[in-house]
């Protein structure tokens, strides 16, 4: 793809978008991942740059083009981009608050002294939830994996510590689930994907749409790549329809899901129109996804108290110590990033975002674009010009 194209509506240096361009090259060209799409929004306006390949085997026929339009697996992108949403509307709906246990709402969560860990603590990671359970190796039921989850016991106290937990994300989903009657894909679909017009990102991926996904790891069960399949062994276990991980996505869908948050909760104007012109030419307001409360919120320190930890609802902020933006983005900055190799970052300050998606697990556990993260989001802040 021409790493120009377009370029000259987004506002930021050139030389900035090519030195991020280079380093994904780099990244690349070291083996760290066969390929990437980088997508950027500024002040509205997006930007792509794609190179590689969404999966280099020849025994899969012709190697596919990275382009805009690939879904990649998004790993732990889910909790931000399916679970948070969803937990945040019913939060602006009063069907729940911050504070309501969990246990009032999946009441098998109660099991082994968590009566009263709180939604709250589920989003900030600091409910006191292991990390991590190995549900796929046991030959369980989705029943049995289910009870594993919610009667697991805690790791350490509550409110004390901040403990990266997919376990606390996949009650999550099961609260969500619970209160909207209906699966969370379902659900998720409804209240954010079609309103925002996301209309590739799913929970549920279709087999007609084999050849845009990329490939991750290989499997030995599956005798090949994963592609469509969802590479985290939990989620793949569950079905693939859960809080923690699973949603595939393009990085266009993304950018449409950022900008939401740059807009505080409003879905943005379609392409080409702005909020201001739509107003003129007497149409309907704007739609929300979120309350400006719950967008603020959200992005606010909720962990000032735990060393090494600034956890908004859900989201990494600037100086936690899983934070990926890099040294050039501002105090404001939050994202998340994926184990697969994707990430979704968002400064406000520069009324800026950047979706950098990869399949960085194709060869294995090993690689990492840790740095890559750091370079792309330093090229592409440094290219801003009027920060104001």
């Amino acid at each position: 793809m021409n790493r120009n194209e377009g370029a000259e509506r987004l506002g930021l240096d050139m030389n900035g978008l090519q030195a991020a361009c280079a380093a994904v090259n780099r990244a690349i060209d070291a083996g760290i991942m066969p390929g990437a799409v980088l997508g950027v929004l500024h002040r509205g306006e997006t930007w792509f740059y794609a190179a590689g390949f969404a999966d280099p085997d020849p025994k899969q026929g012709e190697p596919v083009t990275v382009h805009k339009d690939t879904l990649y697996d998004c790993a732990s992108i889910t909790k931000v981009a399916v679970t948070l949403p969803l937990i945040l509307q019913l939060v602006d709906e009063g069907r729940i608050t911050l504070s309501t246990k969990a246990a009032d709402i999946v009441p098998a969560f109660g099991a082994s002294g968590k009566m009263a860990i709180t939604v709250g603590e589920l989003l900030t990671h600091t409910s006191g939830l292991a990390a991590d359970m190995n549900l796929h190796s046991h030959g369980w039921s989705r029943e049995q994996m289910w009870d594993a989850v919610l009667t697991s016991p805690l790791s350490s106290e509550p409110g004390k510590s901040v403990v990266y937990s997919d376990l606390g994300y996949l009650t999550l989903g099961r609260i969500a689930e619970e209160l909207l009657q209906m699966p969370l894909d379902q659900a998720v679909r409804q209240r954010v994907f079609e309103p925002l017009g996301m209309l590739d990102s799913t929970l549920t991926p279709s087999l007609e749409q084999l050849g845009r996904y990329a490939a991750t790891e290989y499997d030995e069960e599956f005798q090949g790549h994963l592609c469509g399949v969802v590479h985290d062994e939990k989620a793949r276990a569950l079905g693939g329809v859960c809080g923690h991980a699973g949603l595939f996505a393009t990085a266009g869908d993304l950018l449409r899901y950022v900008h939401m948050w740059l807009l505080e909760g409003a879905v943005p104007a379609p392409s080409g129109q702005t909020d201001e012109g739509a107003a003129v030419a007497g149409a309907a307001p704007a739609t929300r996804i979120l309350s400006p409360a719950a967008a603020r919120t959200a992005i606010k320190p909720h962990t000032a108290a735990i060393p090494g930890a600034n956890r908004g609802l859900g989201w990494v902020l600037k100086g936690d110590r899983m934070d990926a933006s890099g040294d050039w983005m501002s105090e404001r900055a939050y994202g998340h990033t994926g184990f697969t190799g994707t990430s979704l970052w968002i400064d406000p300050a520069y009324d800026l975002a950047v979706v950098l998606l990869t399949n960085r697990v194709y060869g294995g556990r090993s690689s990492s674009v840790k740095e890559l993260r750091v370079q792309v989001h330093n090229a592409i802040t440094g290219a801003v010009r009027d920060p104001n």
